[in-house]
């Protein structure tokens, strides 16, 4: 669908994960832009509501997985049809606008990347749709990343999208909050040919962030994505190095 690839259009798969998300799954999945994509995943992540039951009654093929927003995307990449030749992935708190999907795979259907990245520290953010700590986290991380790495980025939002070809490559294997970071450093390390594009980005529909919910929770995402940042990135580097 959307692009030839080879004799046959491209294919895409479109994977979000869910933990708890009963109440904006279900305008998540029925936004999708049908005629452009093969399907769409919704990852069930261990929810205690009715996350699978909205989103499946929306239109999307439900899998489940083990806790863990590592494991749920790795777990809807897994599950991608077989045919599927890119993959998205994007929240199910409706915080994503789904209206910057061609803007994402544009420039991967005309050969110019193979990895594209939503940042929303680039793009037009609706009040409130970041807490000043993940605006903070997000320049950090990419200071760090410049100095150690080599690597620039803005952002580790979750909108993105890559060739299956490429996501194989990369042997992804952090199963919490560090899975962006993780494919970001190893797109980079893997030479793919990336592209940071604004896109914009509003507060969540319904149900409480499990990252930015409470202090707890962003201390330990926090903990996890630093501790991703020196075992893929800084500590490779200095191997490479030695």
């Amino acid at each position: 669908m959307y692009a030839q690839f080879g004799s046959r259009p491209m294919q895409i798969s479109v994977i979000i994960p869910a933990l708890n998300e009963a109440e904006s799954i279900g305008h998540v999945v029925r936004s999708m832009p049908w005629t452009l994509i093969a399907e769409c995943i919704v990852v069930e992540n261990g929810s205690t509501d009715a996350t699978a039951q909205v989103a499946t009654a929306a239109g999307a093929r439900v899998v489940s997985s083990p806790r863990g927003y590592g494991n749920a995307c790795l777990a809807g990449s897994l599950a991608a049809l077989p045919t599927s030749d890119i993959l998205v992935y994007m929240d199910g708190d409706g915080a994503d606008i789904i209206d910057d999907l061609p803007r994402l795979l544009d420039p991967i259907l005309a050969n110019e990347a193979d990895f594209t990245i939503g940042s929303r520290i680039r793009g037009r953010r609706q009040p409130g749709s970041m807490l000043p700590s993940q605006i903070f986290a997000a320049y950090f991380v990419s200071l760090l990343l410049r100095l150690f790495q080599g690597v620039r980025y803005t952002d580790m939002g979750a909108f993105r999208a890559i060739r299956r070809s490429s996501f194989t490559q990369l042997g992804m294997s952090e199963l919490t909050y560090g899975w962006n970071l993780e494919m970001q450093i190893k797109a980079a390390q893997h030479h793919l040919r990336i592209l940071e594009l604004p896109v914009d980005y509003r507060c969540r529909i319904g149900g409480e962030s499990k990252v930015a919910g409470n202090l707890q929770a962003s201390l330990k995402a926090a903990v996890r994505i630093l501790e991703v940042l020196f075992r893929v990135g800084l500590r490779r580097r200095e191997r490479n190095r030695g």
